[in-house]
């Protein structure tokens, strides 16, 4: 049976999308089939955008058809036949899902607690628990105060009371940040001990339009800039009314400027000073009263060779500025940055344990990808550690940066120059400032950098002045930083070779005592587990000891992220059946693993289908614990692994995480050049949880070196 909930508010721009999208990443932490429904949609030719936002989440396989129950004429026409087609409609999606999360209506026409009592209802009869959202704004954008969100709550807790509908707790979004407690204490008292209640801030980022939706809403025409930049939200709306001079001292940060299409001055003025480091950045331009640009100014702003977006519309001042102050930002799919800001306020303001124990979910039998990377955000997030990512000049890099630093995943350093990583930043409309942005050219760095370097080559050779260029490069500079302890970990690789990436390692951070290789593994996360195979993508063809190594390291590793440790030394032959110098350093290796760690389930050799496959392995290896169960697979050599990692993850769908280093005395860890914003997000979190290992590590063998001193001074004493 399917646990659902249902979100619904008591008026509109309550903001019930913003804790939906939350809501949905929380519950798909816990269950293999999330759903999404909306028992009353939007009648007009639009789609309802909420739905499709939420129905594009990975999490989600439902069409837009099958998520609607009715329209909003349905419902002024007979709610009763309303009701029962939702019902029905429903029940098919319920079918499906392991826990359904419900929006209620939007109030398009008039809201009303009319409207929440057919809410109610609907959730009674679908025997969904209730999550009430209540607007922290009033209708005029006035802050509500704590007396104020009382009274609304006593208006919609009878409306739910009278349906019969059990209310599983409240949220009051879009709240006064300045008075959170107050709001969350005077709420408490009126809902009673029984009822949790969280309060989430306003953030006015959330409703701020993006300049694709200015264009559209303006009937305007794209003249000048980067079509991605479109992107960008527009945090406020400067009317360039007034003399060159006086518009430069009312630019504001992030805002769209109106300029008269004819006052080529201003358009000029304005584009220079977005150029300049000395004016704040703007989202965009847009040039009403439909002119032609001059020739002679269109081929001064193409010589300023500026992205930034310059529309163009034939409304005149009043109407644009109207029309631009009139347009509300939506949480739409195509705004990272609003995804991760929702999310953020989302996980920082609502306990979502609590909010799970109320819906009582059985614990997952199995564990998706997508679990398993929120496993690793989570995770990553109880113990920030600093990161240093040296590619600042890879839009991917930033974007990444912006969602790690908004959910908390970790504390970053961004290698580049701080002007162009910021302005570039604030271009895409990304907010970094929570990062630090340092040069590879520092001088100070540079030369404490480059006397270590020369310590730890000198034995090659290594001179002062090479030793200055060389760690100039990124890869070095990064590495350099992990070494000295002014970061946890790095990642690289979106822009540089891989081992561009991992030589610096090698010479700097070097193994751990007890390793004496560096391998890797991928996290493969199949539909409904995760396994780790390695090593695919460092050692071309480890001898049996190397071999053994990399099984003891991979173990390690699979039990760093919560996974099961059976091990599988993989070869072409299984058990004692062939023979042969491949299958002889399997066999070997595996003797190595039973040697140094007794306690590690391993077997080998033995084939892939024996090894993953339980009817296989049961006939072939009836006695082995590994076999038809591994989750653990070590492959014997490169060619091997990276094409068995692939084949995979092309043919049955999984999600490849890594190449994860392992076996260095501190975490770098390597980026494919193809590698999406998630995938730099996940390699991020990953070197974290590492960083956190090491941590342990070190803390472990101070408190037992401490106490080993005291045990000998307090026997010298005796």
């Amino acid at each position: 049976m399917a646990r659902n909930i249902y979100i619904t508010s008591i008026e509109g721009h309550a903001g019930k999308s913003t804790v939906a999208l939350g809501l949905l990443y929380t519950l798909s932490r816990e269950a293999k089939r999330v759903g999404v429904f909306r028992p009353v949609a939007r009648t007009s030719n639009e789609r309802d955008y909420v739905l499709e936002m939420l129905l594009a989440h990975d999490a989600v396989d439902l069409s837009y058809d099958k998520a609607v129950g009715v329209g909003y004429d349905d419902v002024h026409a007979d709610p009763e036949a309303a009701l029962s087609r939702i019902i029905e409609r429903f029940k098919a999606v319920e079918a499906q899902c392991d826990v359904v999360v419900i929006v209620g209506s939007d109030y398009t026409d008039v809201g009303s607690p009319t409207e929440l009592s057919f809410n109610a209802r609907v959730a009674a009869n679908l025997g969904a628990p209730v999550l009430l959202v209540l607007g922290g704004q009033s209708g005029a954008g006035v802050n509500r105060t704590p007396e104020d969100l009382v009274q609304v709550y006593t208006i919609a807790h009878q409306e739910l009371d009278a349906a019969h509908a059990h209310l599983v707790g409240v949220i009051v979004n879009r709240s006064d940040p300045d008075h959170l407690p107050q709001i969350i204490e005077a709420v408490s008292a009126t809902a009673g001990a029984d009822t949790p209640v969280w309060a989430i801030p306003e953030d006015p980022f959330l409703i701020a339009p993006s300049l694709a939706s200015l264009l559209d809403a303006v009937d305007g025409e794209l003249l000048k800039g980067d079509s991605e930049l479109l992107l960008r939200e527009a945090l406020g709306v400067v009317v360039a009314g007034m003399t060159m001079e006086n518009v430069l001292t009312r630019l504001i940060e992030g805002s769209v400027v109106v300029v008269a299409g004819d006052r080529s001055d201003v358009l000029l003025a304005t584009l220079m000073a977005h150029a300049s480091e000395t004016f704040p950045s703007l989202a965009g331009i847009i040039l009403n009263g439909g002119f032609e640009l001059v020739p002679q100014i269109e081929r001064l702003i193409d010589g300023l060779d500026l992205s930034l977006p310059v529309i163009r519309t034939s409304f005149g001042t009043y109407d644009t500025a109207r029309i631009i102050t009139q347009t509300r930002g939506r949480l739409a799919a195509d705004s990272p940055r609003k995804f991760d800001t929702a999310l953020a306020l989302f996980e920082q303001h609502v306990d979502s344990e609590v909010l799970l124990q109320r819906l009582d979910l059985n614990p997952p039998l199995v564990v998706t990808p997508l679990m398993f990377e929120y496993g690793l955000l989570d995770r990553a997030r109880q113990q920030p550690q600093h990161i240093v990512l040296p590619e600042g000049g890879d839009d991917r890099i930033l974007r990444a940066s912006s969602t790690l630093l908004r959910r908390g995943v970790a504390r970053l350093t961004i290698l580049g120059d701080e002007g162009e990583v910021r302005g570039r930043a604030a271009e895409l409309g990304l907010d970094i400032s929570g990062a630090t942005i340092l040069s590879p050219f520092n001088e100070e760095l540079r030369e404490r950098f480059a006397t270590e370097y020369v310590r730890l080559r000198a034995h090659k050779g290594m001179t002062m002045e090479h030793a200055r260029d060389t760690v100039t490069d990124v890869s070095y500079f990064g590495t350099m930083m992990v070494h000295l302890g002014l970061a946890d970990g790095m990642v690289s690789g979106a822009a540089h070779t891989t081992a561009h990436t991992i030589r610096p390692s090698f010479e700097i951070i070097k193994t751990k005592p007890e390793v004496s290789i560096v391998s890797s593994v991928f996290l493969m996360c199949l539909e409904d587990r995760v396994l780790v195979y390695g090593d695919c993508a460092v050692n071309p063809d480890p001898d049996a000891a190397q071999l053994a190594d990399i099984a003891i390291s991979s173990a390690a590793t699979a039990a760093q992220f919560g996974i099961e440790q059976r091990i599988a030394m993989l070869s072409y032959s299984t058990g004692s059946s062939g023979s042969g110098a491949d299958v002889d350093k399997v066999r070997a290796a595996t003797a190595l693993v039973v040697e140094r760690r007794p306690d590690l389930a391993v077997d080998g050799p033995i084939q892939y289908d024996a090894a993953v496959d339980a009817a296989v392995g049961k006939s072939k290896m009836p006695d082995s614990e590994v076999a038809g169960r591994a989750t653990v697979f070590i492959f014997p050599d490169l060619n091997t692994g990276n094409n068995t990692y692939k084949a995979v993850q092309r043919s049955a769908g999984a999600i490849a995480i890594g190449p994860v280093l392992q076996g260095l005395r501190k975490p770098i860890n390597d980026l494919s050049r193809g590698a999406l914003v998630q995938d730099i997000v996940n390699t991020v979190a990953i070197t974290a949880i590492q960083a956190q290992g090491v941590a342990a590590d070190s803390a472990a063998a101070a408190s037992l070196a401490a106490s080993t001193t005291t045990a000998a001074a307090a026997g010298e004493q005796s």
